[in-house]
């Protein structure tokens, strides 16, 4: 079809990441399965009571994360062991709340930190995104036209996609080796920012003035 013009605009909006997930692990070694697996059960249960304490929907929850019990082998290729670990993940919105229960936590260690959008935040920002990338779009449109000496288009089609580029958090003085260092005292950490990206691609139908009659 002649006269039409394939494009596309962005919009973006930058916001804070305002949900933060701490990751809490422990490893257990033995010569007996059931012994280590006991342990690791004893270290996560310990964690449980504490973290539960503490639980607020949606502003820190408590959940288990990876579990695994494996065989140790000697240079003989016999099983002469077990190695196993644990893990608790605290996630939500209360920074000071997630962090002070995993600064209280001694059974388990300090893993993974990482911060992103609630979904709410994200709906939030990603309409304003929308909303942009579409006024950006009929803009374009509108120029585009003029320039080629139409007066008028029509919309052809379009598409929506979104994306979220997140900025590297900086958690400030992770590498905490003692753990009694830490005890009652709320983990440091600072978040970053997220970008949402909304792009807008189309074509449209550029057309003349109507013919007067």
């Amino acid at each position: 079809m002649q006269n039409v013009a394939q494009f596309f605009a962005s919009g973006s909006v930058e916001v804070q990441q305002d949900l933060l997930s701490i990751s809490m692990s422990t490893t257990r070694d033995g010569a007996d399965a059931g012994t280590v697996q006991t342990q690791l059960k004893q270290a996560l249960d310990t964690a449980l009571a504490q973290a539960r304490q503490a639980a607020v929907p949606e502003q820190m929850e408590v959940r288990t994360g990876n579990f695994s019990l494996y065989p140790r082998y000697g240079k003989d290729g016999k099983i002469n062991g077990w190695q196993g670990s644990t893990e608790l993940v605290l996630e939500g919105r209360d920074f000071s709340r997630i962090t002070s229960t995993a600064g209280k936590i001694q059974s388990l260690s300090m893993g993974n930190v990482s911060f992103a959008l609630s979904r709410e935040q994200r709906a939030k920002v990603e309409g304003q995104a929308q909303t942009q990338a579409i006024e950006r779009f009929k803009a374009k449109a509108a120029e585009i036209t003029k320039s080629f000496g139409f007066s008028r288009y029509t919309l052809r089609e379009v598409s929506i996609n979104t994306n979220e580029q997140g900025f590297v958090p900086r958690p400030r003085a992770m590498a905490m080796s003692a753990k009694s260092d830490m005890a009652e005292a709320a983990i440091p950490v600072e978040a970053g920012k997220s970008t949402v990206l909304v792009n807008v691609s189309g074509s449209v139908q550029m057309l003349p003035l109507p013919a007067r009659p």
